[in-house]
């Protein structure tokens, strides 16, 4: 009847999987009875759970991030003092297949949980108020794409509590993810959720491409678009190019560990080696999927706090090209040790070296953007700053790691680690936080509070340092990746320094909750409803902070590349429009949060082989769209009278010394 789950699935001999999850579970119960007592479930349902605006979405996919965020750093602390204490003669508190769930699990959330959600909620926030769109072109698409994703959340998170999570490591090579060696359902959670998250990713890339070359306003050229839009253009090439990659790949893996066969065994012809080749033919790409936004965000940051235009629009624009051309041709140099050859080496080592410039290029074009400009050493500079040091140390020790040679001795070590990062790091996580503290007002209507968000930059910056400058030294000195148990006492000093570091990284992150908590206690101080906020030239500037749910009353017409600072040079910044015409826009729905629930019961099922519930959540999934494919009533037109009275609200706010200091 149920399958494979038994009671015998849930950990009680591990008391801190029991007190985490106990944890958990309280409060959980306590948001539930919160909510419950200010009696706000029909206003969370109509107004956030079914909406299609993409601004709530995006809102929504920074709360995910931020939880899993929390989660993931919380592995990486375990990780750090375990190896600390280990490495002191001390067995640890980590038994080793706990620490490798855990080990698996912070690279499964940081990347897919964390790292993608934050850069597709930026996307969504951002994009359709670059290019004059009122939503994106499928409104109801993204609404899917968010809950599916969630499904993946859930299954993660769900696997912490019943039955186990993988221990394969984040990227579940074979044969240790095949059933011989991980006969438990760890794989099958990390199958799951990967698939049915990846899926909602896919159908993101699909909707953000047709948006951007379907829905630009009058007069936006490719070459008028901002570098934001561009990054984000290329971005969702890559994640229609190489998602179904993972798609297909994760799904042979689970017809060796559901049906018997043999794609990636070495019986009946199968190829480990086959699936190593496709999991980085997705996985490079992925990297670029994570950091091309990221170089979109600099640009916009750089200009505007530098008061200057961008220096090298175009050379920016064919380097985003470039990257995202190359990024399909150097994969292999994730696997240089593995035997493919001289020649094979020699191709990827070279296409890895090149695929460098026109990175170098972005990093001058920021540069030179600074050079000689009134710079605001705002906390938003601070991140960009660090940023351009942090991220061009990583990108020379990759440079290095590119020539087959070094990577033969420090492959499997944790200069690789250190490495991977400084990149991700240095790059993805400190661009994220300078694109939400940037576009914060955007989203919410006031700033975040500055004195605090420089204090996390500088825990964060220092912290991170301290964390992982020691591991590029232990690479060195020989200490390999993913073991807990039994580690060279000479190791240990330098993993205490980097456990330190962590702890630095911790009073971070801690500064970023306060951050927000007195930036809300202290909104209407910083509200700001013209827009204007930063004094930047991009379209979404033309705007409220935050824009009503239409975006545009008047979809703008676009004259130049710095379109706001055109229209502010004309003196038009805050010019009333004559008349409103209606505004047809989508309906909220709730079957995005239906098929995802299906999904949830399906992906479940699947893991613990209860056949009769996968077959119920499968046709559930199959009628609701059925449904959802005769609704004929998905979107109305807003009245005039509704926008006249939106955009009086707008413009009210507006005085004339304020004009006055915008033109």
């Amino acid at each position: 009847m149920l399958g494979k789950l038994t009671l015998n699935a849930i950990p009680y001999h591990e008391p801190i999987i029991m007190i985490t999850m106990s944890a958990i579970i309280i409060g959980g119960l306590s948001l539930l009875a919160l909510i419950t007592y200010l009696g706000r479930w029909q206003w969370l349902w109509t107004n956030w759970l079914t909406s299609v605006d993409h601004k709530k979405i995006g809102i929504m996919y920074i709360i995910a991030a931020i939880v899993m965020f929390l989660r993931g750093f919380a592995d990486a602390l375990m990780m750090r003092s375990q190896q600390a204490l280990a490495s002191a003669g001390d067995t640890g508190f980590l038994l080793p297949h706990h620490y490798d769930q855990i080990f698996t699990a912070h690279g499964v959330i940081m990347i897919f949980f964390m790292a993608m959600p934050l850069v597709v909620a930026l996307m969504n926030i951002v994009v359709p108020l670059q290019i004059g769109a009122r939503d994106v072109a499928f409104p109801f698409l993204n609404s899917l794409s968010f809950w599916l994703f969630m499904v993946g959340v859930v299954l993660m998170n769900l696997s912490l509590g019943i039955g186990e999570f993988s221990q394969t490591g984040w990227l579940a090579y074979p044969p240790l993810s095949g059933k011989d060696y991980s006969p438990s359902v760890g794989v099958d959670y990390w199958i799951w959720s990967l698939q049915i998250s990846g899926l909602g990713t896919l159908l993101t890339g699909v909707n953000f491409l047709a948006t951007i070359i379907k829905m630009r306003a009058p007069g936006m050229s490719l070459m008028k678009m901002p570098v934001f839009t561009w990054t984000v253009f290329c971005t969702n090439i890559l994640i229609i190019m190489s998602f179904p990659i993972l798609t297909a790949t994760i799904a042979l893996l689970t017809l060796d560990r559901y049906l018997g066969t043999h794609f990636f065994t070495n019986e009946m012809g199968g190829n480990m080696m086959m699936y190593i080749n496709l999991i980085w033919a997705w996985g490079h790409p992925e990297v670029y999927i994570l950091i091309l936004p990221i170089f979109g965000i600099f640009s916009e940051v750089t200009s505007t706090f530098s008061k200057k235009r961008l220096f090298g629009y175009t050379s920016l624009v064919w380097a985003t090209i470039v990257i995202t051309i190359m990024s399909f041709i150097v994969w292999l140099h994730h696997f240089f040790t593995m035997g493919s050859g001289a020649n094979v080496n020699a191709f990827f080592g070279i296409a890895t070296m090149i695929i460098s410039i026109p990175t170098g290029v972005k990093i001058f074009n920021w540069l030179f953007t600074l050079y000689q400009g009134r710079i605001q050493f705002n906390s938003i500079m601070l991140w960009t700053l660090g940023f351009i040091i942090t991220f061009s140390i990583g990108g020379m020790t990759g440079v290095l790691l590119a020539v087959p040679g070094a990577n033969f001795v420090l492959h499997n070590s944790l200069f690789l680690i250190a490495h991977f990062h400084n990149v991700i790091i240095g790059g993805v996580v400190f661009g994220c936080f300078a694109g939400l503290t940037y576009w914060f007002p955007k989203a919410f209507g006031f700033r975040l509070n500055e004195k605090w968000g420089i204090r996390a930059f500088w825990f964060w910056i220092i912290g991170f340092f301290i964390a992982f400058m020691p591991l590029y030294a232990l690479g060195f000195m020989g200490m390999t990746r993913r073991i807990s148990q039994n580690i060279n006492p000479e190791f240990h000093p330098l993993l205490l320094v980097a456990a330190c570091g962590t702890g630095l990284i911790a009073c971070g992150v801690l500064c970023q909750f306060i951050q927000v908590f007195v930036s809300v206690r202290d909104r209407e101080k910083n509200r700001d409803l013209t827009g204007d906020i930063w004094n930047a030239r991009t379209l979404e500037w033309s705007t409220t902070s935050p824009p009503p749910f239409y975006n545009f009353a008047i979809i703008p017409t676009i004259h130049d590349r710095d379109e706001f600072w055109y229209i502010k040079e004309k003196g038009e910044a805050y010019k009333k429009p004559a008349k409103y015409k209606p505004i047809h826009m989508p309906k909220n729905t709730s079957t995005g949060i239906i098929i995802a629930g299906f999904s949830l019961i399906f992906g479940f099922a699947m893991i613990w082989h209860i056949w009769w519930m996968a077959s119920a959540g499968f046709m559930g999934i199959v009628v609701t769209w059925i449904i959802k494919s005769f609704d004929e009533d998905i979107s109305y037109y807003v009245p005039i009278d509704e926008i006249e009275r939106i955009e009086n609200q707008h413009y009210k706010h507006i005085s004339t010394t304020e004009v006055q200091h915008v033109n």
